[in-house]
This record gives C-alpha cells, sequence and structure tokens, in this order.
C-alpha cells in the first residue's frame, strides 16, 4: 500500500528548468530576469511611432449639404433670409454700397478675406458679407473670424453665430478655409480699429502680431485685402467714457450722434454716409509652408506689407470721394 501512495508523485518527478511552473519558455518567446539592472540602457532606441497627418482627418468631416438650415458652425440661411430685407435697405438705399473688383474674391477654395475695421458698431463686416452674397457671380457664404467676448452678452452670441460669426480660434480657422474651403473674413485692427475717434478716422492700426498671416500660410490658402469707407462716419466716435465702461462691463462706452442718449436704439441710428467697398488682388501664399508661419519676422513683414496696401487704397478712396454722404 505504501508503494502505491507514492506512485503518483514518482510520477510527477522532480521540477526542472524546462518546466512550465519555472517559467519554461517556448522559441520566441522574451526572456525573464529575476535580477534585473534597471539603469541598464536597452540595445538600441525604440522606433518611434508614427504619428497620423492631421490633414487626412479632414476626410471625416461631411461634406456641406446645401438643404440645411443650419450647418455645422450655427449659421443660419433662415435667418439670412429673415434678415434680407434689412440688410438689402441698409446696402443699397442707406449706404448705397459701391462694391468694386468682387471677382478677386475666389469662386471656390478657402481665402482669408483681411479688412480694416471701424465704427462704434461696426457695419463693415455685414455689408461686405452682404455684398458677396448678391454681387458675386458665384455667391458663397462668409463666416467672420470674432473675439470672444461676443459670448459674454446674453443673446448676443445666439445671433451673431446665425449670421456667420465664428470664434477665432486657430482649430477654427484651419477647418473653415484648410479643410472646409470657406471664406472667412477677419479684422486684425480688432478693437483698436472699432473705438478710434472721429479725428482718428481711416489710419489703420497695427495687424496685431501677424496672426492671420499665419493663419493663411497654415491652411495653404491666399489673402484678399479689402479696403472700406464710409464706416468711419456712419457710427462715429467722438468721445470714450472709462469710468461707465467700468460700470457697464461694455469693452468701450462710447458718446456719439446716438449713443447712450438713444440706448439700445443706438445700433439702428447709422449716419447715411456713402459706402465704397474694394477687394484688392489676392495675396498668394502658396510659395510658404505651413512651417514658414513660425518664421515670425517673415510673417511680420508679410502682415505689415498688406496693411500698407489696404492704407494706401483707403487713401486713395477718401481723396478720390467729393461727398461724405453722396460719394
Amino acid at each position: 500500500m505504501a508503494d502505491a501512495a507514492r506512485r503518483p508523485f514518482e510520477r510527477r518527478g522532480r521540477l526542472s528548468a524546462d518546466s512550465p511552473l519555472v517559467g519554461s519558455l517556448r522559441e520566441g518567446d522574451e526572456g525573464f530576469d529575476p535580477r534585473p539592472d534597471e539603469l541598464e540602457l536597452p540595445d538600441r532606441a525604440p522606433e518611434p511611432e508614427a504619428q497620423p497627418d492631421p490633414r487626412s482627418l479632414s476626410r471625416l468631416i461631411p461634406a456641406p449639404e446645401s438643404d440645411r438650415q443650419i450647418d455645422d458652425w450655427g449659421r443660419s440661411e433662415a435667418a439670412f433670409r429673415l434678415a434680407e430685407p434689412f440688410l438689402n435697405f441698409y446696402y443699397r438705399y442707406w449706404f448705397r454700397v459701391d462694391l468694386q473688383d468682387v471677382e478677386n474674391v475666389p469662386s471656390s477654395g478657402g481665402a482669408l478675406l483681411v479688412a480694416n475695421h471701424s465704427g462704434a458698431l461696426p457695419p463693415d463686416a455685414p455689408m461686405i458679407m452682404h455684398g458677396i452674397r448678391t454681387e458675386h457671380s458665384d455667391p458663397r457664404p462668409v463666416y467672420m473670424l470674432g473675439e470672444h467676448w461676443f459670448k459674454g452678452y446674453p443673446g448676443v452670441g445666439m445671433i451673431t453665430n446665425k449670421i456667420g460669426l465664428v470664434a477665432a480660434h486657430p482649430a477654427n480657422a484651419q477647418r473653415l478655409l484648410r479643410d472646409e474651403g470657406r471664406l472667412a473674413l477677419v479684422f486684425p485692427e480688432g478693437q483698436k480699429g472699432s473705438r478710434k475717434l472721429y479725428w482718428q478716422r481711416y489710419r489703420l492700426r497695427r495687424f496685431g502680431r501677424g496672426g492671420f498671416v499665419r493663419t493663411a500660410m497654415r491652411a495653404g490658402v491666399p489673402i484678399v485685402p479689402i479696403a472700406v469707407v464710409g464706416a468711419e462716419e456712419a457710427m462715429p466716435i467722438f468721445a470714450h467714457v472709462p469710468l461707465l465702461q467700468r460700470v457697464t462691463g461694455l469693452i468701450y462706452f462710447p458718446v456719439n450722434h446716438a449713443f447712450p442718449h438713444f440706448g439700445l436704439a443706438a445700433g439702428m441710428m447709422y449716419l447715411p454716409a456713402k459706402f465704397k467697398i474694394r477687394f484688392l488682388e489676392p495675396v498668394d501664399l502658396s510659395g510658404y509652408g505651413p512651417d514658414d508661419a513660425d518664421d515670425v519676422a517673415l510673417v511680420q513683414s508679410i502682415s505689415e506689407e498688406i496693411r500698407a496696401t489696404i492704407q494706401r487704397e483707403v487713401d486713395s478712396l477718401v481723396a478720390s470721394r467729393e461727398s461724405v454722404w453722396f460719394g
């Protein structure tokens, strides 16, 4: 009986180095070292993982659908149709816009439109957008890259989104221009342009640090400069009140012919100045690559050249007009 009880254990035998219980390896398996050296360097550096090209992801963005009432950016065709009689009144009868060389705006593909900026409540953006919408041979929607402060006022963010305002973020700009091939309008002067006093009219402010040039280079699209005359007189600013600016939380508190004595109604009280909008020859940036956008000197040089070009055209339009109201 004792011999029979020992037989199962005898059949098992002793554990060998090849036993699975002590970590036996099959051919091709990695070894296990019970005393690893944590400071030992690998025989060779691991191969870096290939990073996917972000541009290849653009195929995942759905194609524009002409029958959609609201697109991915919140722009609403229904809102434009409702506002069209109002925009037409200002465009054709109040400002009597003289749109020149609109064919310089590309009929297809992305392009960055760059214009001078002015007026306490600037009317230049809606007039440019409406002009392209109604007078271009191939009308296209125009999106405006604006500052984030629009979101801080109740109801303003919703309304501005409906008419095509997009927060001026690099990711938004790249998707609009490069991935979707849209038209985007930007005012490099920003608040510095819209808060100019009347005696400072038609003197373009510095175009920031040339961010719009950097954006166009990375997106691989041309820049179309635009010169606008008339907005300075349509909604002039005679003075600023810093104390009331701090109290109200506005970005500035202007004093002019309608504000503050008419309150919010002042936004509808533009003076009937004659508008002239001239689209200049596109600036081709196809010779530059995305890496050139990091060249600060190059970007600033192109930015200043575009600003100087727009300033010359503005000066020419102002010098050629005989009357502020009749052109």
